[in-house]
């Protein structure tokens, strides 16, 4: 099948660009995820920035503007200054309520364009994710389980904003250690079995070596040659999407989506394996650019001593 053949259902009259493997798509995924085939789609794997306050536009710009908005400016040190990064405590009661209808309306829409027993993988962290994976099980989806990205990062571990001084000895949150991604399935009918032949879903896909799938990933920070080349807040390793792109389909068939595809590096790691896959990006400045970065990504490469799977390893 041709590159047009497999992606003209899912261009319709947006503005995209093309890739090996993929193709990525300038457009809201609320408004896309709405016109594309019904149960078309085999994965959903994303890191989403959408609903969350300090990705709002005003709040983009505020942050590249040098006015911080509401993102934690970490400070300089060990010759680095580190990237902005989300207060995420920052939200108030309302809205942690547009959060949390923010993602049940759009797990409607994930649960509209899955195949029947398609997967969701979607990132979140120990702050957010009681209040996003209940949305997306109000909406209709599975909870099967977790994926645990066992990393340190800077969040968490904040004295009192704005009380730094006056209570030295306290901090809001724990600094984190680890990332939770969320796994969820579209509901089938049928057995497990019978939905791989007829859907090519309803599972996840065993390691290369046939050893089970682990649910605690070790990884590491992003490294500074691929946050160089996405330019994005907050990009996840290569080292880790490509372990969940080749996860996410149980045949290594099918289409696998990113609706928040930001730097694109879900985009990249489909395309190291070989896979196919479609990102989404409102946020014009990010579209543009991953006609650049995707292809930089995708030419990375990645060894993990733990994990054999890596096309170009």
């Amino acid at each position: 099948m041709s590159f047009q053949q497999h992606f003209e259902p899912y261009l319709l009259q947006y503005q995209h660009h093309r890739f090996e493997t993929a193709v990525a798509i300038h457009a809201d995924c609320f408004e896309w995820m709405g016109h594309i085939p019904q149960a078309s789609i085999h994965a959903i794997v994303t890191d989403p920035p959408y609903g969350v306050k300090e990705y709002d536009f005003d709040q983009i710009e505020k942050r590249q503007n040098g006015n911080g908005g509401v993102w934690r400016i970490p400070p300089a040190f060990d010759g680095h200054v580190r990237s902005p990064l989300p207060r995420f405590t920052a939200l108030t009661s309302k809205e942690r309520e547009r959060l949390q209808r923010f993602f049940s309306e759009w797990g409607r829409l994930a649960l509209r364009v899955l195949r029947p027993g398609g997967h969701l993988i979607i990132a979140s962290n120990a702050f957010l994710a009681q209040l996003v994976f209940s949305a997306l099980v109000e909406s209709g989806l599975e909870f099967r389980g977790q994926f645990i990205r066992l990393v340190r990062t800077l969040r968490g571990g904040d004295r009192p904003k704005n009380a730094e001084t006056a209570y030295p000895d306290v901090c809001s949150l724990p600094r984190g250690c680890y990332e939770p991604w969320g796994i969820f399935r579209k509901p089938f009918s049928t057995t497990v079995e019978e939905c791989l032949q007829t859907y090519q879903t309803g599972g996840l896909r065993r390691l290369p070596d046939g050893k089970p799938l682990f649910d605690v990933l070790p990884s590491e920070k992003t490294p500074r040659a691929e946050t160089n080349i996405a330019r994005h807040p907050t990009v996840k390793p290569q080292s880790l999407m490509r372990q969940l792109v080749y996860a996410s389909l149980p045949l290594g068939q099918g289409i696998i989506l990113d609706p928040f595809m930001g730097s694109g590096s879900t985009i990249a790691a489909a395309c190291a394996m070989g896979l196919s896959a479609i990102g989404i990006e409102r946020y014009f400045d990010y579209f543009s650019r991953s006609k650049d970065t995707v292809p930089a990504l995708t030419q990375l490469p990645i060894r993990l001593e733990h994990w054999k799977g890596c096309k170009n390893d």
